[in-house]
């Protein structure tokens, strides 16, 4: 990933933050025949530090955990907010007119070896803990527990649990820190203005990040 040094979050709590919140990740892999790429909901733990693990689970039959090259590192892919960025909102438009269109984005990438895991054990509990944490809003939350047990058995029969300790995570938080403070500003006047969540998430970030 290309990460000039003013795009570049290094700090882990914020890391973790961004995955846990978008926890929605692209798993790219390595095989025999090229490479691979999933996406699967993760599960972030911050253990062992600095950077933590990532546990996630596939379907058994998707050969990702079977061709995957052992000696490859993976990489997961997390995005966070993003959105088109109009140069009418930047107030060195009306100074000299030298404005151009660009992207903004908060991204983390994450690296390490991929580990199988097929102990139902295991599995159940990555599953519960993902359908508490994704049910949590609900006004009448699903538990595991409310299917059969025999039906949950066979489903567990049906998946391979994914564990990745993570060896390198990256950040790029490509929030208009290159631009002065009155075109930030601007930024977030811009995107407030849109209204959506999407639009206001990053208008959130441009002003932590300018502050």
């Amino acid at each position: 990933m290309y990460l000039p040094k003013y795009f570049e979050e290094r700090n882990v709590g914020a890391l973790h933050r961004l995955i846990r919140a978008h926890p929605l990740g692209t798993l790219i892999t390595r095989s025999a025949d090229g490479v691979e790429a999933n996406h699967l909901p993760f599960e972030l733990d911050p253990e062992p530090a600095p950077f933590g693990t990532l546990r996630g689970h596939v379907a058994l039959a998707n050969p990702v955990w079977r061709e995957s090259l052992p000696e490859a590192e993976s990489l997961i892919l997390f995005q966070g907010p993003a959105g088109y960025i109009s140069p009418s909102w930047y107030a060195t438009k009306q100074e000299n007119g030298e404005v151009v269109p660009t992207w903004n984005y908060a991204v983390v990438h994450a690296r390490g070896p991929l580990h199988v895991i097929e102990d139902r054990e295991w599995l159940l509990g990555l599953v519960t803990r993902l359908t508490v944490r994704h049910e949590a809003d609900s006004a009448e939350p699903w538990h595991v527990s409310d299917a059969p047990e025999p039906f949950i058995q066979q489903l567990l029969g049906a998946i391979v649990g994914i564990e990745i300790p993570i060896r390198l995570l990256q950040g790029k938080w490509k929030l208009s820190q290159n631009r002065p403070q009155k075109d930030q500003q601007g930024i977030v006047q811009g995107l407030s203005a849109r209204g959506d969540d999407a639009a206001t998430s990053l208008a959130k970030m441009v002003r932590d990040e300018s502050l």
